[in-house]
């Protein structure tokens, strides 16, 4: 029997072959259950009619009932405007319309009664309405009491009269069609438990609200449900694995001991201590592990990295650590070959430049399992790179590396899958980590190393230049060094090339006693890499980049980030800019400069960099202002296809789902129990390629 929800929407009365295509190619809806699931986005209060008197510039949306006193149309040409007065009893207001003049004009007429609905705007005391939605008073649209739902369309549909009203009138029709092919989704004791509205009623009121209330309760259902089958998906996932794939187990702790006694040149943290005992249960328990590490930049994750290197390597096993860049490669290796060595361990780095002659011996090494720790890039996962025993694989700044990348790490080792460990600098939101890495566990290091002064980020305007090259110039006397950086957005490489170029001539200009290095994508890696190593010789004081520095080399010595146009970049990227700075001992800075034009999203960005240091504090703010699409990448991972919840605003109702997935799997993993019947009948309806459990199908 095909399935109701499958059927094409050209079958409904006035669609046709015609606008379904339309509809499929702008807004992707092909079926009864892309329609049914495209919710209204707002709703406009048509449960009231306000006086004009009553209304001013600060409410979103009015409806009034009056009579067009008067019509005209002022200026000429591309200032051209008609101008309706309009009034009642309270008094009298403008209705105006900028483009379709002639059409609207033949429309209004004097002495009629009508319905006028629009965002006022004031123009000092007066008030008006530019391109207001005009009715006829009837006694329907008077008695009427309705939150109209707003829906996302397109200018090509509007175009064919396919707007949010028509897709209402469509959407009326599939509901009412729809009615008895609805089904529950969720067990009784949940519904009960969270006070849930039935699947029917909350779909029903989503689109077509009796009120205020029941649009409430309606999107808090279908929100719950959403995150709920999302948590669950993800939570079925890490149990299956844990049932399916054993971990070799790693409890000979020796090795890291000695390290620990004799070599551990600093104090570890609590909190590096604490994710420590986290993956060392993990790899004594028989199961494979999977983690997810988060720190911020400097909080010391590497040498975490490099202690439960010792577990695998102290049992006879391999380790690897794969980076996203050279650069971050050869730091990774430089920092762990100073610990390796003590401890008589061989470690060696394979990345794209590696030589062929090198290349073969490492081969080598890693297959007689003389080779202990291997560090590298994307080189890794080549297929010719074989190991005698796999037993630790470490992936540094997840988000730049899909899943199939990971996966092919996995098949590395042919009788365990080795333990994964993964590490991103980028602190990502409680909520995000749970949609995201729901089926990771997830370690944080929330604590700084003693004796790290935090970054002093101050703001200023582009007229403070002359006093910020004052400071600079303090700086480079003191024997630091300086980052400047210039935004580069893809859209126009040319332009912030000339930025770029532009900013490093006024540097030379500015500071003509001091030795300049220049680095941005457009170079060559080679020459990229000779500009970097020169200023981590410390060969020159002052280096003009792009924002291709923004994970790369550790220079403890430079202690000033000057970010220019900081208004440019999101949050994340400024707090990881201002990371390459306060590596060493010294007090260090972050300047942003911008112009003193500011969007208010902008403000909020240098507000907050100015006011924290914490990451994670920081990524909240990010997903409030960016919403999750663009934070570390997640459109890859196709999780977070929601269709009404919203991660960034819905992070209790996603705690509450994810608890009451969790539950329902630890008392019945496979599902069989007649009480979870609507859930697995659900799941059963699904596609496979579905990743967002909670669609209709």
């Amino acid at each position: 029997m095909p399935n109701f929800f499958d059927t094409s929407i050209e079958f409904l009365k006035g669609v046709g072959p015609q606008k379904a295509a339309l509809i499929g190619k702008e807004m992707g809806i092909f079926s009864y259950g892309d329609l049914v699931q495209h919710y209204p986005f707002r709703y406009e209060d048509r449960t009231r009619f306000y006086r004009i008197a009553d209304v001013h510039g600060d409410l979103p949306f009015v409806q009034i009932k009056g009579r067009i006193r008067r019509i005209e149309t002022i200026g000429e040409m591309r200032k051209k405007r008609l101008v309706a007065h309009f009034q009642d009893e309270s008094g009298e207001m403008e209705l105006v319309w900028f483009k379709g003049i002639p059409w609207v004009s033949k429309k209004l007429k004097l002495g009629v009664d009508y319905v006028v609905f629009g965002k006022p705007a004031a123009f000092g005391r007066k008030i008006n309405i530019a391109h207001p939605e005009v009715e006829v008073l009837t006694t329907q649209n008077e008695k009427a009491a309705f939150l109209q739902p707003v829906y996302h369309t397109s200018e090509k549909m509007k175009v064919k009269y396919l707007d949010s009203k028509a897709l209402s009138k469509v959407l009326r029709q599939v509901m009412l069609l729809a009615e008895s092919y609805i089904q529950e989704t969720l067990p009784a004791n949940i519904t009960d438990q969270f006070g849930l509205i039935d699947k029917k009623f909350a779909l029903w009121h989503i689109h077509f609200p009796g009120n205020e209330e029941l649009l409430k309760k309606a999107q808090f259902r279908l929100k719950f449900e959403e995150l709920f089958y999302i948590q669950l998906r993800l939570l079925k996932m890490k149990v299956s694995r844990i049932d399916k794939y054993r971990g070799q187990v790693f409890k000979d702790s020796a090795l890291l001991t000695e390290f620990y006694k004799k070599y551990l040149p600093f104090d570890l943290t609590n909190a590096q201590k604490r994710v420590i005992r986290e993956i060392y249960l993990d790899m004594k328990s028989g199961k494979q592990m999977n983690r997810l590490l988060q720190g911020d930049v400097g909080s010391g994750k590497t040498i975490v990295a490099f202690i439960c290197m010792l577990l695998v390597v102290g049992a006879g096993s391999q380790a690897a650590m794969m980076a996203p860049t050279e650069i971050l490669a050869d730091q990774h290796y430089e920092g762990l070959k100073e610990h390796a060595d003590k401890l008589g361990l061989r470690i060696a780095k394979l990345t794209g430049s590696s030589k062929t002659k090198a290349r073969r011996e490492i081969h080598a090494g890693l297959l007689d399992g003389s080779i202990h720790i291997l560090v590298g890039t994307h080189a890794l996962l080549e297929d010719i790179v074989q190991f005698k025993n796999l037993g630790l694989a470490i992936i540094d700044e997840q988000h730049r590396f899909g899943v199939a990348q990971r996966a092919k790490l996995w098949a590395k080792n042919k009788d365990f899958y080795p333990h994964v460990l993964v590490m991103t600098a980028t602190p990502i939101p409680r909520t995000l980590a749970m949609t995201l890495y729901g089926d990771l566990e997830v370690s944080v290091i929330d604590e700084m190393p003693a004796g790290r002064k935090p970054i002093k980020t101050l703001h200023y305007y582009d007229s403070k230049r002359l006093q910020v090259f004052g400071f600079m110039k303090e700086q480079i006397a003191l024997g630091r060094q300086v980052y400047v950086v210039y935004p580069l957005i893809e859209e126009s490489d040319k332009l912030d090339l000339k930025d770029l170029m532009d900013g490093y001539e006024s540097i030379v200009r500015a500071f003509p006693d001091n030795h300049i290095s220049i680095v941005h994508g457009k170079m060559k890696p080679q020459d990229k890499d000779f500009e970097m190593q020169r200023f981590v010789r410390h060969e020159t004081q002052i280096m003009v980049a792009t924002t291709v520095i923004e994970v790369g080399v550790n220079v403890p010595n430079a202690s000033v980030m000057v970010i220019e146009n900081a208004e440019r970049f999101g949050l994340a990227q400024l707090h990881q800019l201002r990371g390459r700075v306060g590596r060493g001992a010294e007090q260090s800075y972050c300047v942003l400069m911008t112009d003193y034009k500011l969007s208010k999203e902008g403000r909020t960005r240098l507000e907050t960099m100015v006011r924290t240091n914490n990451g994670f504090e920081i990524a909240d703010v990010d997903l409030r202002l960016r919403g999750p699409g663009d934070i570390t990448g997640t459109q890859q991972s196709g999780v977070l296809d929601l269709l009404i919840a919203d991660i960034a605003k819905d992070g209790q109702i996603l705690q509450a789902a994810r608890n009451a997935a969790s539950d329902i799997l630890e008392g019945d993993p496979n599902l069989e129990k007649p009480e979870n019947h609507n859930i697995l009948r659900h799941i059963s309806s699904l596609k496979k390629t579905v990743v967002n459990w909670g669609r209709i199908s």
